[in-house]
């Protein structure tokens, strides 16, 4: 089965669909930077975005998001624009860690966010939610 691309007429690959595979990383980036000073902190505002992608619109999105990478195994079209983008969030990320002194920045980034979407994946296809402590594992783990 092809995703269908409703903006464009025809199957996966329009700006939908990346807009759908790269929104999901920019607002991991931007719940990182969570301003300090606040009531708090990372694992918080992660929490919170998890528990989004798992109801409602964002459960909605999150299985789109989903289904194209599962597709993007037999179209190399669709998996080309499922590639990790440049974006803020990811950027956001990149300075949260680095703020805290972690050397291999690119590589916990990747590692980091790659942990966060296996999270709620799992959370997808068992119910549930994500564990806070999870999260908060995945943020030390990274910080290390």
């Amino acid at each position: 089965m092809v995703p269908k691309d409703h903006a464009h007429g025809g199957a996966g690959g329009g700006q939908p669909h990346r807009r759908v595979a790269q929104g999901d990383g920019q607002r991991v980036g931007e719940l990182l930077s969570h301003p300090p000073g606040l009531p708090g902190g990372p694992s918080d505002s992660l929490t919170a975005r998890t528990a989004q992608r798992l109801t409602g619109e964002g459960r909605r999105r999150s299985l789109a998001r989903y289904a194209c990478a599962v597709e993007s195994v037999r179209d190399p079209e669709l998996r080309a624009i499922l590639v990790p983008r440049e974006n803020a969030g990811r950027e956001a990320v990149r300075l949260f860690l680095a703020g805290h002194g972690v050397t291999d920045v690119e590589n916990r980034t990747h590692t980091l966010l790659t942990c966060i979407d296996g999270l709620v994946f799992d959370r997808l296809v068992s119910g549930g939610e994500v564990p806070r402590e999870a999260l908060e594992g995945l943020v030390a783990a990274a910080l290390r």
